[in-house]
């Protein structure tokens, strides 16, 4: 079939990119699903800093591609042996497929699946196909998604079918940055109730962390950001202080709110200084957590010492710890019952054909969570 789908050919493209256009609108060949496969409607999509790192080229990805991976669809036809879903059903997609078979899917981490990893990695699905092509070249698969586009075809394995009462924008958000911000506090640091906490990149990843930690009931929720007005909207959060990035003495003044230090910072900006800060305010005895993904060619210089001495921990979260299965359910119930209040941190909703301005708002670092709906005609609105 025929779809209309943004298609990045080449990476490294100048801002502003509603000027550059790295992302062409264009129409793209869909193959039929296969066996273990899904075809979907696409219904709602997050623009998210992994898609704008393969659009810089801080995470290289074979291309031409079609990105996207934050997502809520429709299930349209199931292909051989899926046998769990049927046509109308709704799912949110998971950038992170898992086989189910490898050593991490076996200890219960489906985050980590090898099979999964290499998949993404060469821009095919799980299953080692590619359903999209143009002009008789095969077209990669951005993490076994590619939902910037008004059909998918994915592997049942990037699909978690959800209730149908929610809101399709909402729901797109539980495939990446509510599955990482929520469990990177659920999961990765398990926090218990009355721990001193500080988020530092106000995101999409990092406001769901941050409403993580105020359901979980953090005594202290620190937020920390360059933009003021993501600050003021993290008190109105729930967010117990506040603190620039830029402000110089930014680790004394948490230090001082907190009595010390956190006992868990969460590093969710992908940038070396706030790597460094969130270790600078974590206390001895603390636990610094990062889900933020910096070029690869960056390093973080840590003082063994300290490690040692005042037996600090450092640990990366990646898709929040998640099985998704479990998680994406137990979230969007936490949502529905008004304890993630996911719906506060959306942004505009675009047309497909707008999406190289969103991802001009997605750089300037002011943005909410700006979402695409690729099927229906929108009128861009900010959230409140």
């Amino acid at each position: 079939m025929k779809i209309r789908a943004a298609v990045l050919s080449q990476i490294g493209a100048p801002k502003p990119f509603a000027k550059s256009q790295p992302l062409q609108i264009a129409e793209v060949d869909l193959a039929p699903p296969g066996p273990g496969e899904v075809l979907l409607r696409i219904l709602a999509s997050g623009l998210c800093h992994s898609d704008l790192s393969v659009i810089s080229g801080d995470r290289p990805r074979p291309v031409p591609m079609v990105l996207g991976h934050e997502s809520c669809g429709e299930v349209l036809e199931c292909g051989q042996g899926v046998a769990d879903l049927r046509p109308g059903d709704r799912v949110v997609l998971v950038f992170m497929p898992s086989c189910g078979s490898c050593i991490p899917c076996a200890e219960g981490r489906p985050a980590l699946c090898e099979p999964g990893a290499d998949a993404n990695a060469a821009g095919h699905l799980l299953g080692g196909a590619r359903r999209l092509s143009r002009g008789g070249e095969a077209v990669n698969h951005h993490l076994g998604v590619s939902c910037f586009a008004d059909h998918a075809v994915v592997s049942r394995r990037s699909c978690v079918k959800i209730d149908s009462t929610i809101g399709d924008a909402e729901a797109a958000l539980f495939g990446c940055a509510v599955l990482t911000g929520v469990g990177a506090v659920v999961n990765t640091a398990r926090m218990q109730a009355g721990s001193r906490a500080a988020v530092l990149g106000l995101g999409g990843v990092g406001f769901s962390a941050l409403l993580a930690a105020v359901a979980a009931g953090a005594r202290d929720v620190v937020a920390i950001d360059l933009d003021p007005s993501k600050l003021a909207l993290a008190r109105r959060l729930g967010a117990t202080a506040t603190v620039n990035a830029s402000d110089p003495a930014a680790s004394e003044a948490v230090r001082d709110i907190t009595h010390g230090g956190v006992d868990f910072a969460f590093e969710m900006a992908g940038a070396v200084p706030a790597m460094e800060l969130a270790w600078k305010i974590t206390r001895r005895g603390g636990t610094t957590i990062s889900a933020g993904l910096p070029h690869p060619a960056l390093r973080f210089p840590l003082p063994p010492v300290q490690l040692v001495a005042e037996e600090r921990t450092l640990r990366g979260s990646y898709i929040g710890s998640a099985v998704p299965a479990r998680d994406i359910p137990r979230y969007i119930d936490l949502y529905q019952r008004g304890k993630l209040p996911i719906d506060r941190l959306m942004g505009e909703r675009l047309p497909l054909e707008d999406i190289n301005r969103g991802f001009d708002r997605l750089a300037s670092g002011h943005s909410l969570r700006d979402l695409v709906m690729p099927t229906q005609a929108v009128k861009a609105q900010a959230a409140g």
